[in-house]
């Protein structure tokens, strides 16, 4: 592979008697991997249906390998049912190694295509918030239908400006995820084109956008919060002089040690300007010591934890719940709060709890979309039905994987079920396979009605069946 030269001469002063390691290592297959969603099943069980063979990635608890070269998780039922994330192997590692709680309310700021906002969301488990920015309208699109896939509700997709967000969160987040856009120098082997773009926006462009997403982001941190910056490129501008430029500019700040792994290596206070050596509490990933690409991370803390005030009182609400969703509800067992649902049109949203006034702002998305009020009818979501536990819905039709009718139904067809319903049964039923939501259907006469988002429907010829 042809590099620039710039670019073998920063890697030469930073790897010394290691560069021809590197070097070897763009001669390896790429590795990757497969991270599963533990807001839907644990470890455990996803190990008990998964139908290939699945290598443990030893820094991720929930992260495995997988052969890339002959198996396609994308084209299986349970990528549809929201079971797993498809992301390279070192990439998982910022999310992971941010210390979300269930109830922190969590901003990640560059977030599309979702690998890392998915794994929030799915540690919060349905508490607090995660507000998901991308700047790309298109980008965030994506973002949003995999969160909707995760089954995260307690969300806002926004695609806005970092700085706008600024004047509607100030120090309001317990925890920030800023994955940099960056010149993506550990790319490089995954990805060719990437040197491209390298020689066309190199690490000096970049970091100036990174130093004006740490100032935004620093503003919107509590005291006490806590930052995780990350990168995919290995130049020291990008990595330990952006985080040297943050503590200069914002002393209350300070750098927390990383779960650590035999394979991380430290920060290289040296290529700093300072010298700091707190930087070594830093990591650096590189593709010759692990088997993944290059990535930077660093955790900060923000000054001393924040007095907790008295906790508000929650006022009852007066409103009620449209008798058209209120006759829906019926199926299913949790508890609908009134004061939650924000209703624009025939659109009914359920909101996050303790969210300031938002006006004037991009959404995607605000809250979990429950379905739309057609006259005399409430009609259930995509989302929804991706939130929903099997045990929560009252009317289930739950396929077995080998059963044909499930990748049928991912199409869009119209389905006979009457080995699984009686003549009298009708009504919008929750499709599973294996006990997992896949969406809604309506039933009536025994035949049902394929509800299944048409956009999300599955494409291209029927997966095989493997075993282990």
């Amino acid at each position: 592979m042809n590099l620039p030269e710039l670019f073998e001469k920063k890697m030469k002063t930073l790897l010394k008697d290691e560069y021809t390691d590197y070097i070897n290592c763009y001669e390896e297959p790429r590795h990757y991997g497969l991270r599963v969603n533990t807001n839907k099943i644990s470890v455990e069980e996803f190990l008990k249906i998964a139908p290939w063979p699945l290598e443990p990635i030893p820094w991720i608890s929930n992260g495995f390998y997988y052969n890339g070269d002959l198996i396609q998780p994308a084209k299986h039922p349970y990528y549809f049912a929201g079971l797993y994330y498809l992301q390279e192997p070192s990439a998982m590692t910022p999310a992971n190694r941010l210390p979300i709680e269930p109830g922190d309310k969590v901003l990640d700021v560059c977030a599309a295509p979702g690998g890392k906002a998915t794994e929030l969301g799915a540690k919060l488990k349905g508490k607090g918030v995660l507000i998901a920015n991308d700047i790309s309208n298109s980008r965030a699109k994506g973002l949003l239908k995999n969160l909707e896939l995760f089954g995260i509700g307690n969300m806002l997709v926004l695609s806005e400006e970092p700085g706008k967000l600024m004047e509607y969160f100030p120090e309001y987040f317990d925890k920030i995820l800023i994955d940099a856009p960056c010149s993506g120098e550990g790319m490089f082997r995954k990805d060719k084109k990437m040197v491209k773009a390298w020689e066309e926006h190199g690490p000096e462009f970049f970091a100036k956008i990174q130093r004006s997403i740490l100032n935004q982001a620093a503003s919107m941190l509590k005291p006490g919060g806590m930052l995780l910056y990350s990168t995919c490129t290995f130049d020291p501008s990008e990595n330990e002089q952006s985080i040297e430029y943050l503590l200069d500019a914002y002393p209350e700040f300070e750098i927390e040690s990383i779960v650590p792994f035999e394979g991380f290596v430290q920060g290289i206070p040296e290529v700093s300007l300072s010298g700091r050596e707190e930087l070594k509490k830093t990591v650096r990933i590189f593709p010759h010591k692990m088997k993944g690409e290059g990535h930077y991370l660093a955790l900060l803390r923000k000054g001393t934890t924040q007095e907790k005030g008295e906790t508000s009182k929650k006022v009852s609400s007066k409103k009620k719940l449209p008798e058209e969703l209120e006759t829906f509800w019926r199926n299913i067992s949790w508890e609908l709060d009134p004061s939650r649902l924000d209703i624009h049109g025939e659109r009914v949203y359920y909101m996050p709890e303790g969210l300031p006034k938002l006006q004037k702002i991009r959404f995607l998305r605000s809250g979990l979309l429950l379905g739309e009020l057609k006259k005399n009818r409430f009609e259930p979501s995509q989302a929804l039905a991706m939130y929903l536990k099997k045990k929560e819905y009252a009317l289930i039709l739950d396929f077995p994987i080998s059963d044909e009718r499930v990748v049928k139904y991912l199409k869009g067809d119209t389905l006979e079920v009457e080995d699984l319903t009686s003549s009298k049964d009708k009504g919008w039923y929750l499709v599973c396979v294996d006990g997992y939501p896949l969406g809604f259907g309506k039933l009536s006469n025994q035949m049902l009605k394929n509800k299944y988002l048409p956009g999300w429907r599955w494409m291209g010829s029927n997966y095989e069946t493997s075993t282990r």
